[in-house]
């Protein structure tokens, strides 16, 4: 007979100016590869990254350029405890600046979430370990975009420099 599977879920603790980046990777030298990303994609970067083995010493890694994001990091991927997971806390970038780099990280499998939003990590339990089954990425809808919405929209990507004119 199986032991049953406990589900649960797990917030991510950062601050308001600090984005995240949760995933799943594969192999002991993801740590030193996503950092590499990292660091290629953006020159002065702020980030900290955390990376759970699932077997031999079973440890968080850490790596990364900013000693408070390497420590915010840990705290959450020790909280998660799922393995082969990887989270990511950045400051003074943004996901988007970084993210195609750190999915052609040859060890990541799956990008849970990318957000400045508030996340909470839903967790399955066996009696061999912890795994993440998805993420709650910030808040429900109140409703449908309509006009003014849009132009709103329009022009806070072009605030950004994603649009022109």
């Amino acid at each position: 007979m199986n032991d049953p599977v406990v589900f649960y879920r797990v917030s991510i603790s950062k601050p308001d100016d600090v984005n995240v980046i949760l995933g799943q990777s594969h192999f002991i030298k993801t740590a030193e590869d996503l950092y590499e990303a990292l660091a290629g994609s953006v020159a002065g970067a702020k980030f900290g990254l955390a990376f759970c083995e699932a077997s031999a010493e079973r440890l968080v890694r850490v790596e990364g350029t900013a000693e408070d994001l390497k420590e915010l990091a840990a705290e959450n991927a020790l909280a998660i405890g799922a393995g082969h997971s990887f989270i990511i806390m950045l400051r003074d970038c943004y996901p988007i600046n970084v993210l195609n780099a750190i999915k052609g990280v040859q060890e990541v499998c799956t990008v849970f979430c990318a957000t400045a939003n508030p996340v909470e990590v839903i967790i399955a339990e066996s009696p061999l370990g912890r795994g993440i089954m998805g993420v709650i990425d910030g808040h429900s809808p109140l409703g449908i975009e309509g006009p003014k919405e849009l132009k709103n929209r329009i022009d806070l990507l072009r605030k950004f420099g994603y649009k022109r004119g």
